[in-house]
């Protein structure tokens, strides 16, 4: 099982590595693992593309939100996979460039895959995109990648699953525990590529089997690996937040904290980030905290706003 020093190794490797930025590319990237913290430890922030762009047109271009970062003094950049325009190395390497001439890190690539279905077929399927999005992100010198675990897919509608508050019935002729043996079985798979390229796989409580912390926690458990870590998103717990991040935030190697300003895209929380701020001081993290803007304000706004916010809170 993991214990908290391998947390804490884990979480000085993503700050290190990421400060690195190109240096990440190279072939002697995994050793980075081991490299000494720095001597004056603090938390950074990051921004998700995402907070630019919610899935819907005009999409906002990865530089355009390296540009923004970097106007607005922020160290890093949350990149959201699905907003990338290619995946050509030499669109990698531009990203790469980008960043670094603008002094941004780029932190984490934020990928959607699914792991929770009866079919071994389907599951393989997602395991070869989890590699690929590996290589993305080790071309890029991103040191970790966004996970989730999946979901039953009983329900089809995404808006109608938020209606639901992230709750939906299992597949009919199965059971929890084969979805926990698919999720574990499938990360498994991911862990040799990981090793290989230096990068870590950082699990998000999100919708499906890490709803809950004791699902989430579960998973991670159930793994006895340093390229497996624990992604804590303060906005995906609905009821009874603070508990529940209290519960995950000792394994906590990335957190991506939500805001709602001019009411959230699917759901408004009143979180409060002082209290937040309280829960990862006691457990002594130390990495980033990448926002992701999920209000309906306009962007430029509430991005600004949120990044104001987390400097007083978070410094």
């Amino acid at each position: 099982m993991n214990n908290s020093s391998t947390a804490l190794t884990r979480r000085n490797f993503i700050g290190t590595a990421a400060a690195l930025g190109a240096v990440a590319g190279t072939a002697g990237f995994p050793r980075l693992a081991t490299a000494a913290a720095p001597s004056a430890k603090r938390i950074k922030l990051g921004i998700s593309s995402y907070s630019y762009w919610h899935f819907r047109d005009p999409k906002v271009s990865i530089e355009t939100v390296i540009d923004k970062t970097a106007r607005l003094g922020v160290e890093g950049v949350d990149i959201l996979h699905r907003q990338m325009d290619s995946e050509d190395n030499g669109y990698l390497q531009k990203l790469k460039r980008h960043a670094f001439t603008n002094g941004v890190d780029l932190i984490c690539l934020s990928i959607h895959q699914d792991f929770v279905d009866p079919d071994p077929a389907v599951r393989d399927k997602h395991i070869e995109h989890t590699k690929k999005c590996i290589d993305l992100a080790y071309r890029m010198g991103i040191p970790c990648i966004r996970l989730n675990s999946g979901r039953w897919g009983t329900v089809k509608s995404f808006n109608k699953l938020m209606e639901l508050r992230g709750k939906e019935p299992l597949l009919p002729g199965h059971t929890l525990d084969e979805g926990f043996k698919w999720c574990i079985d499938s990360i498994e798979k991911c862990l040799p590529k990981a090793a290989e390229c230096g990068v870590m796989l950082a699990l998000e409580n999100h919708w499906g089997l890490t709803r809950s912390p004791e699902g989430l926690l579960r998973i991670v458990n159930a793994i006895d690996s340093p390229w497996l870590g624990l992604l804590m998103d303060t906005g995906n717990f609905l009821e009874n937040p603070y508990t529940k991040l209290e519960k995950i935030a000792p394994k906590a190697d990335f957190v991506q904290a939500k805001t709602y300003y001019g009411g959230g895209e699917w759901y408004t929380l009143d979180l409060d980030y002082e209290r937040v701020a309280r829960i990862l001081r006691s457990v002594n993290y130390t990495g980033y905290v990448s926002l992701e803007f999920e209000g309906k304000a306009p962007a430029d706004e509430g991005v600004a706003k949120s990044i104001d916010l987390f400097r007083r809170v978070f410094g």
